[in-house]
This record gives structure tokens, C-alpha cells and sequence, in this order.
């Protein structure tokens, strides 16, 4: 996604989200929580957020470190520095899809980390590391003009077993029955945010940010 307008578009969607779902959790800190409340909307210790993003930047560091090991670190791709901001925003519009929505309860531990193990499958099938599209002129909105592209190569396979990587400690995060009794997002949210501004920081150091939008 470059088109400025429609990474805009997608920000307030999720900013709208995130405010919503903000109101929730000062609903549940102030002791009255609300019954149709999004998911996830409720305090967490501060601890379970260091612990989350500490687990994100190690992730990111083996995961770099693996790409200049296998020679990979050249085939990145470039970023903006709005969708630099804009990946802070992604963070918690995907944590509040997978982690808060895509999750198997009250079924015991075995089906619920089954049904992390397949989310995780699909929230890294999902991003654009084995497949492109060009838009070759056409509107963002003009989908059924794009030329898609598979890329079956080692960066496309390490890179989204990356991302696989990470959803499953994002899920441990949610799960963390002594760490974060309540099931917060916060946790989620704060690795997944983290992870996201330290590829944009490592990006920016290694030339692959191309400008501002």
C-alpha cells in the first residue's frame, strides 16, 4: 500500500478505532466495565508490556541478523516515513483483528493455541512477502486492474516466516495467564508497535526508507 490518500484513509479508520476501543478500557479501569466492549479492552501490568516489547525487539534483531547472514538484507523494501507513522496505527488495527477477534475460547489451552498456530498462518500469508501487485496506473480502489506476482524466493519465505514468528509471540502475549491475567491487548499492541518502529529505525539506517510520502 503507497497510494498517500488511501494509507490516510486506513490511519483515521483505525485512529477511530483505537479511540473507541480507548474508551472501553477507561470504562474497565474506573470499575465499570462495559458488556459489548471490544475485545482485549482492559488494563494490563506494566510489566507484561516490557516483557512484550522486549520479546518484539529481540525477534527484530534475529531477524536481521539473519537476513545479513543469508545475504538478503539488500532485497528489503523501501518505506516512507508515512508508512512509517501509518505501521504504528497497523499495529493495533491488526492486534485488535487477530489477537482480539481471531481467537479460539473456552475450548481449553489445546484448540486455543491450535487456533493461534493457524491465525498465525494466515496473518503472515497475508502480508506481502511471497506475493506483490502493481496498480500499473490503475486506482487503489481499481483492484481488479492490478498485476499480481508471487515471489517463492528465500527472502519472501524467511521474511514471512518472520512475521509468523511474531504473531505467535504476540498470541503468548495475549495468553500470558500470569503475566497478563485479563487477556489485555496492551501487551500485543506495545510489541507489535515496538517491532514495528525498530524495522522502520533499521530500514532508515540501511538506506530503504525513500521519503517522506
Amino acid at each position: 500500500m503507497n497510494d498517500p490518500v488511501l494509507i490516510l484513509l486506513t490511519a483515521a479508520a483505525g485512529l477511530y478505532g483505537a479511540w473507541l476501543w480507548w474508551g472501553d478500557l477507561q470504562a474497565a479501569r474506573a470499575g465499570r466495565p462495559l458488556p459489548q466492549a471490544l475485545p482485549g479492552a482492559v488494563p494490563a501490568p506494566l510489566r507484561a508490556c516490557v516483557v512484550a516489547a522486549i520479546g518484539a525487539l529481540v525477534i527484530t534483531a534475529a531477524e536481521t541478523g539473519g537476513e545479513l547472514g543469508l545475504g538478503l538484507s539488500g532485497q528489503q523494501s523501501k518505506m516512507t516515513v508515512l508508512f512509517g507513522a501509518y505501521s504504528l496505527v497497523a499495529a493495533f488495527i491488526e492486534e485488535l483483528v487477530f489477537r482480539g477477534f481471531v481467537v479460539i475460547d473456552g475450548r481449553g489451552a489445546t484448540w486455543r493455541w491450535l487456533g493461534a498456530v493457524g491465525a498465525s498462518v494466515l496473518f503472515a500469508a497475508l502480508h506481502p512477502f511471497l506475493w506483490s501487485y502493481e496498480t500499473a496506473g490503475a486506482g487503489w480502489w481499481e483492484f481488479w486492474r492490478w498485476t499480481w506476482s508471487l515471489h517463492l524466493d528465500a527472502k519472501g519465505w524467511f521474511s514471512t516466516g518472520a512475521v509468523f514468528v511474531s504473531s505467535l509471540w504476540f498470541y503468548a502475549m495475549r495468553f500470558a495467564a500470569r503475566l497478563n491475567p485479563q487477556r489485555s491487548l496492551l501487551p500485543c499492541v506495545t510489541a507489535h508497535a515496538t517491532k514495528n518502529l525498530a524495522v522502520f529505525a533499521i530500514k532508515a539506517a540501511q538506506g530503504f526508507v525513500s521519503g517522506w510520502w
